[in-house]
């Protein structure tokens, strides 16, 4: 008989209820693991928060989930990945999955050469988002719809369907013809958008490549 591999203690490390729906997708797709998931509650939304206060927030919840025993932490955070995750692989000892919208996956796809991405102020306004759009996008038209709203309504279960419709809607009368969500808020009203979008866009989110990078990394760490 093989030996049982052993369960990988992986946590996911959100503001809020983004990091839910990453952990469950984790959880059913993934063997061998165990979830720690961490919610900075508290704090929320991050979306709205400068670099500096969220290395002073985040930073030690990750040290606490490494001396708990996280093997490997998923990021589930847009914000906190493209604002401050070259600082924290400098001071967090163990692997750190990020979570970033997918510019260059959507530039890819796009047919009108019209992308939607949907992100908070503190992700669209950072040196990684940015990167991303010069060095994948370029050449493709990037819409920013105002979801600066769409993290607080989800945490309190006081979405404004209407609302989210029409920013879809509008987006797609423009031309996008893919649409990123960059926030895991987002992903529990992603069924509600691509029934908005279908026929005219296709929505993206990075929980299965995350997926996929977790399960190398599990690899070598078993």
């Amino acid at each position: 008989m093989k030996p049982k591999k052993k369960n990988i203690q992986v946590g996911v490390f959100d503001s809020g209820v983004g990091g839910l729906s990453v952990a469950n997708y984790l959880e059913e797709h993934l063997e061998n693991i165990q979830i720690q998931l961490v919610q900075d509650t508290q704090n929320i939304p991050y979306g709205n928060k400068s670099p500096d206060l969220l290395i002073e927030l985040v930073t030690p919840l990750l040290h606490r989930m490494v001396e708990d025993g996280c093997e490997v932490i998923v990021i589930a955070c847009n914000t906190v990945t493209t604002n401050i995750i070259s600082h924290l692989r400098k001071v967090i000892s163990v692997p750190l999955i990020g979570m970033e919208p997918m510019v260059k996956t959507a530039a890819e796809q796009t047919k009108n050469n019209c992308i939607a991405v949907c992100a908070t102020p503190a992700t669209l306004d950072s040196d990684r988002y940015k990167w991303l759009k010069e060095k994948f996008a370029s050449k493709v038209d990037i819409l920013e719809p105002d979801c600066s709203r769409w993290s607080s309504m989800i945490e309190a279960n006081q979405v404004e369907h209407q609302l989210i419709k029409k920013q879809m809607k509008d987006a797609c009368q423009k031309g996008a013809d893919v649409i990123v969500l960059g926030c895991t808020h987002y992903h529990w009203i992603e069924e509600e958008i691509q029934k908005t979008v279908a026929g005219k866009a296709t929505v993206l989110q990075p929980v299965l490549p995350v997926a996929k990078q977790l399960k190398r990394i599990m690899a070598g760490l078993d």
